[in-house]
Formats: structure tokens, C-alpha cells, sequence
């Protein structure tokens, strides 16, 4: 797989490929069988993806909270395990927002990086104000030759599998049944940073990694797997919250500590995939029992990481 971040200066063999339009946050399921679907109409050519960052409604919503299943150099590697060889991801910022629907078709898709085919959903909204859809797209598109495949959202007992459902999920304490839309764990990947060293007083040391644009999930205790930059994976036990117990309560930061693992990982990139929600965020009387909690939930956390 191949990223690109300039629309303007795309290199001849990245042209002539076949487009999946979308911000493609989560790379889950429905994102899948839109590729797949793609691929099957035209395998003729080169699979890409044309995507956004920062997502738009960064820009539109700056006071919203993150809100992001992955970042894009993790999205990037996830498109690229699905086949696609190029993903076009498309500065997003105040002057692209004021593109016209017709120069985004006419300026990006066709002088910008020549296009074979396109696909996306039927909602697929683009141009400023989102004044374009798939009528105004396909009108566009066929004065140079170029075809468009509408692939209707996969759906599943739930309803449609899209972000913002598995966003709920999470946000509701269900990283299990996130990953059934997702098709894989969720994880939260980020560098190790040096904290408080809290965790390693109290006989649990843990990796400290920020949220930044992360989704903050439901608040809570968690049994995780770790995936360390060398592929190993190591299970162990996270938490995501303010610390209520030894902390000001005003930053929320994931914590993981890695069973039977003393190496050092500062400065490493960490996977951190939430298995199950084992508690939520709770403040304790004291360090002594938060101490004798953090035993047990380490030890719920082995239990059902052994299954």
C-alpha cells in the first residue's frame, strides 16, 4: 500500500486506478464489503480509497470531544490489509471545505488523481455545504468516461453497521460487540510516555499511553491485549478514566499493565485491543483498597483472557 497526502502530484502509476470514497474511520465490516464490492466490478485495475484527515467534522465541530475508532497511519495500514494499493488521504482543511461539489468531481477525482471508477454509498455527501450527492457524482463523472458503483450498506440484526454505531458501543461499555462490527479487536494505539509511576507503587507498572484523538470509550476497567512493535502479544489489564482515587480528575489517559512483562517500553508503539469491560471507573477510600482491587481485576482480567 501506498499513501499519498498531495492530490496535486500524483505520481502516473498511482492513476487509473478503481476509488472507494469515504472517511473510512474503523475500516469495519461495511467498509470492507464496500471495497470487496468494488474490487469484484472492476478487477481490472488498482483497488484505492480517496479519504479525508482530519476527518471533516474536526473542522466543522472543533469543540466536540475526539472521537476517532483510528488514526490515520493506522486506517492507512488497515486499508492496505484489505487490498487496497493506494490511499489518497486528502488534507481536510478551511480552503478544500469551500470546494465546490462539480471541482472536487473535476479538480480531485479527474485532473487530480484520474480515476478509472468510483464507489461509495448512498449517502455519500461531497462539496461545499455537502451540496453534492450520488446523482450530482454520477452526472459528473460519466462526461469523462468514468463509471460509479452505489453499494448499499451491509446490515446485520443491529440495523446498518456504520462508525458511529460501533462508536456507541464503545462509548456503552461493549468492546466485544464492537469488535463484532468491526470484524476485528479495537484497539488503541499510541508511543508509551513516562507518568506518575503511580501503578508501579502500588506493585502494577503500567504503560502509559495518551487518548489524543481516540474515542474516550466507557470509563472503566478492562482485560486487554497488547501488541508490542516486535508482533508479540501479551495479555493484561487497562484502564481508561481520570484516576478518581490519586488524580485531579481532569485528564483521562489509558493505562495498561502487561503480565509477567518487565521490559522497558518507553517511547515504543503500543496496540492496546479492549477485550471486555470488567468494571466501570470507581474512586476507593484509600491506596489500600484500590491496591486490593487492581489484584482482583488483574485476576478477572487472566481468567477471561485463559478462555
Amino acid at each position: 500500500m501506498i499513501l499519498h497526502t498531495d492530490w496535486r502530484n500524483i505520481p502516473a502509476s498511482a492513476r487509473n486506478t478503481v476509488a472507494a470514497l469515504g472517511n473510512f474511520d474503523g475500516v469495519h465490516r461495511g467498509h470492507v464489503h464496500l471495497l470487496e464490492t468494488l474490487r469484484m466490478a472492476r478487477p481490472d485495475h488498482p483497488l484505492s480509497v480517496v479519504t479525508f484527515d482530519p476527518h471533516p467534522r474536526t473542522l466543522f465541530r472543533p469543540q466536540d470531544p475526539p472521537f476517532r475508532l483510528m488514526l490515520p497511519d493506522v486506517r492507512a495500514a488497515a486499508l492496505g490489509s484489505q487490498g487496497v494499493e493506494h490511499v489518497f488521504q486528502i488534507p481536510f482543511d478551511a480552503e478544500f471545505s469551500r470546494l465546490s461539489a462539480d471541482r472536487f468531481v473535476n479538480d480531485v477525482l479527474v485532473k487530480g488523481l484520474g480515476v478509472a471508477h468510483v464507489a461509495c454509498g448512498a449517502d455519500f455527501a461531497f462539496g461545499h455545504r455537502r451540496h453534492g450527492n450520488i446523482d450530482r457524482l454520477e452526472a459528473l463523472l460519466v462526461p469523462h468516461g468514468i463509471g460509479l458503483t452505489i453499494v448499499p450498506q451491509l446490515v446485520d440484526d443491529g440495523g446498518p453497521i456504520s462508525s458511529s454505531r460501533i462508536r456507541r458501543l464503545l462509548q456503552e461499555g461493549y468492546p466485544e460487540r464492537a469488535a463484532e462490527e468491526l470484524g476485528r479487536l479495537w484497539s488503541i494505539t499510541g508511543p508509551v510516555m513516562h507518568g506518575d509511576q503511580r501503578g508501579r507503587l502500588l506493585g502494577f507498572p503500567t504503560a502509559n499511553i495518551p487518548l489524543t484523538q481516540h474515542l474516550e470509550p466507557a470509563r472503566g476497567v478492562y482485560a486487554a491485549r497488547v501488541t508490542l512493535p516486535d508482533g508479540r502479544v501479551i495479555p493484561g489489564v487497562a484502564n481508561i478514566g481520570r484516576r478518581p482515587t490519586i488524580n485531579d480528575g481532569r485528564e483521562s489517559r489509558l493505562e495498561v499493565h502487561l503480565f509477567d512483562f518487565n521490559q522497558d517500553l518507553y517511547g515504543q508503539t503500543l496496540s492496546v485491543a479492549l477485550i471486555a469491560l470488567l468494571r466501570e471507573e470507581k474512586k476507593f477510600s484509600g491506596l489500600d483498597e484500590l491496591k486490593a482491587q487492581i489484584a482482583a481485576d488483574a485476576a478477572q482480567a487472566r481468567s477471561i483472557l485463559a478462555d
